[in-house]
């Protein structure tokens, strides 16, 4: 772990003091303790569901030799009573790669007005998406990444109310096309439509280099559930499941947990009944 800070506005800063993402970069820069951070997390901006971050991706981009020392980048770290997830006005990244090329790892929260544009990396570790539902021009960008690096992938899919315009198929689209030769952890998660996620990774050509498999946060039933079951023992590379929130019975729980591997089950949903309709959710939407 390297050294961690973090760096947000209230909304007292933004309305009485006056502050905004266009002052965030400077009081960051002016702080004597910032050129010993190597984890630069990002919180609240102020007024987040209105006001975008471009003004802070412009301000590192624009100084990239000041934020040389950071290797590791979470853009939108804060939880729903700063700022629910699908009201995060998130910003443009296109110029972030080659500002930061020392970059390891870079977590986004929020996929309201998110651009990623061409994404080229070298150095790139981990990338990680947490939205309540997943553009498809997002996930195009990513399928056309060039991340000779990437170990760690993952995407919450999220749902069509709240940003998700695609399909199952989206997904093994962007499985199929896109070029991760060192990815080993791959999670593709909080969705609606959990259990057609889980058939296109576990027909993925991925499947075969991982070490964890990660289809948490949805509504994995027990359809998902024993096709894993099925499938997993093709590959014996994956040493870690991890299905947390999920739909699934106790005895696939069970089952899932009676693998020879590091299994994560947790946090079992029951679905809700409402005139004659079954109801599930995933983890994070709004």
């Amino acid at each position: 772990m390297g050294n961690t800070k973090k760096y947000l506005y209230d909304y007292d800063d933004y309305e009485e003091k006056g502050k905004s993402p266009a002052t965030m970069v400077e009081e960051i820069l002016a702080d004597p303790e910032f050129p010993g951070v190597t984890d630069l997390v990002i919180g609240s901006w102020g007024w987040a569901c209105e006001d975008s971050c471009q003004d802070i991706l412009d301000g590192i981009t624009k100084q990239p030799e000041r934020f040389a020392h950071v290797t590791s980048l979470f853009v939108g770290d804060m939880d729903f009573e700063e700022c629910e997830v699908s009201w995060i006005i998130q910003g443009n990244y296109s110029r972030l790669w080659a500002a930061m090329p020392q970059l390891k790892e870079l977590t986004i929260k929020g996929s309201t007005d998110l651009e990623l544009g061409e994404i080229r990396h070298e150095n790139l570790e981990s990338l990680t998406i947490i939205c309540g539902g997943l553009p498809v021009s997002v996930i195009e960008s990513v399928r056309k990444a060039k991340l000779p690096g990437l170990k760690k992938l993952v995407l919450y899919i999220g749902i069509d109310n709240y940003g998700f315009d695609g399909d199952a198929e989206t997904i093994r689209t962007l499985l199929a096309e896109s070029d991760f030769p060192n990815l080993e952890y791959l999670g593709i998660e909080d969705s609606e439509i959990q259990d057609e996620l889980a058939q296109v990774v576990l027909e993925s050509k991925y499947m075969s280099r991982l070490r964890t498999l990660d289809l948490a946060n949805g509504t994995l039933t027990d359809k998902g559930g024993k096709l894993i079951l099925e499938k997993l023992p093709q590959y014996p590379n994956v040493k870690v499941l991890d299905v947390h929130y999920h739909y699934m019975s106790e005895q696939t729980v069970k089952d899932l947990e009676a693998l020879p591997i590091e299994v994560d089950a947790s946090e079992a949903n029951e679905p809700e009944h409402y005139h004659g309709e079954i109801w599930m959710n995933a983890m994070l939407t709004e």
